[in-house]
């Protein structure tokens, strides 16, 4: 492996989550292009100290997603799906607008007020604020 995963026990996360993101990122970073084979199960295992299960199900979900795919015998791959990295950004968009919006409701802000501060931020980093 190019570079090594790092799992943290306090992160809150499940590790198999963990996993998905570091490989999800890889992928939008462009280290693993299209047809990129990805360690194998028991490598990633013994790798970051967590079970086979842990991983599988990482890659379970990641297929189930359409980000890899699997061909018995041969291995794990990146999905060759040409806005792959799109959709990833996408999502990882949404889940960080996500968590705005559950800070902005903890602070009493209603969707309109977040939508307006949101306006207030573009326009000051457009002005080069």
């Amino acid at each position: 492996m190019d570079q090594e995963f790092q799992l943290s026990q306090s992160d809150g996360r499940p590790m198999y989550q963990q996993i998905m993101e570091q490989i999800k990122w890889r992928i939008t970073a462009k280290e693993w292009d299209p047809g990129f084979k990805l360690p194998s199960i028991r490598e990633l295992a013994v790798s970051t100290r967590v079970s086979v299960i842990t991983v599988k199900r990482a890659y379970q979900e990641l297929e189930s997603e359409g980000v890899i795919f699997t061909r018995q015998g041969k291995g794990s791959f990146v999905a060759e799906v040409n806005d792959l990295g799109i959709r990833l950004q996408e999502k990882e968009l949404e889940l960080k607008l996500t968590e705005v919006l559950k800070t902005a409701r903890s602070l009493g802000m209603d969707t309109d007020e977040l939508v307006r501060r949101l306006r207030e931020v573009a326009s000051a980093k457009k002005r080069g604020n």
